[in-house]
């Protein structure tokens, strides 16, 4: 309890006038990064404005919890995965939650494809391809498993933003970004060897 009350002393302590500077400076420069995350997530526009609304308002509401000069993309973009997970998915299509350990133990068995590479979008099979095929491949993947792919491959996180993003361990991170890249790879394979991509292997 004392080492709580600690942590809680040493939060930041902004003016009303700070606030807004930080607000301003260290938050606003990310929205278009929050908005792209927010519809990947949600495929509605009016529902990722709904999200990145909520996301700055709590931002706003919480701020004192910031320290100024450290990492708002991964502070904001945790806020906003919270935010969808505890209250917009409620509302959303989305299918129920994923049980990872049987989606990681169904393609870790005996019938996963005989490859061990996986798809990195920045360098491989669609680099400068992240196109309506694409986004269509990835909006059809669970969306635990589109979002660690949003947060690596296309927003830039490190294995350790990502976990502090999503509240799980980095070898969970290796383990759920390894096996959505396989998942992608799949759903893009026919369509890849249309466009003339050779296998990578």
């Amino acid at each position: 309890m004392e080492e709580e009350e600690e942590v809680l002393d040493k939060k930041p302590r902004y003016s009303e006038t700070e606030k807004y500077k930080v607000f301003d400076s260290e938050f606003m420069p990310h929205i278009d990064s929050m908005y792209n995350f927010a519809f990947r997530l949600t495929n509605d526009e009016d529902g990722a404005n709904d999200l990145v609304q909520d996301t700055y308002l709590k931002a706003f509401r919480f701020i004192n919890s910031f320290q100024k000069g450290t990492n708002a993309k991964a502070w904001l973009f945790r806020i906003l995965k919270n935010s969808f997970i505890n209250d917009y998915r409620k509302k959303s299509k989305e299918p129920a939650k994923v049980d990872y350990q049987e989606v990681e133990s169904v393609y870790n068995s005996a019938d996963e494809p005989q490859y061990n590479g996986t798809v990195d979008l920045r360098t491989e099979m669609v680099h400068d391809l992240i196109g309506d095929e694409v986004a269509m491949s990835l909006n059809g993947l669970p969306v635990d498993f589109r979002t660690v792919i949003i947060l690596c491959d296309i927003e830039g996180f490190t294995y350790e933003e990502m976990a502090k993003i999503l509240d799980i361990p980095i070898g969970t991170v290796r383990s759920r970004l390894h096996r959505a890249r396989n998942l992608l790879k799949e759903k893009l394979r026919s369509y890849a060897t249309s466009m003339g991509y050779k296998e990578l292997r």
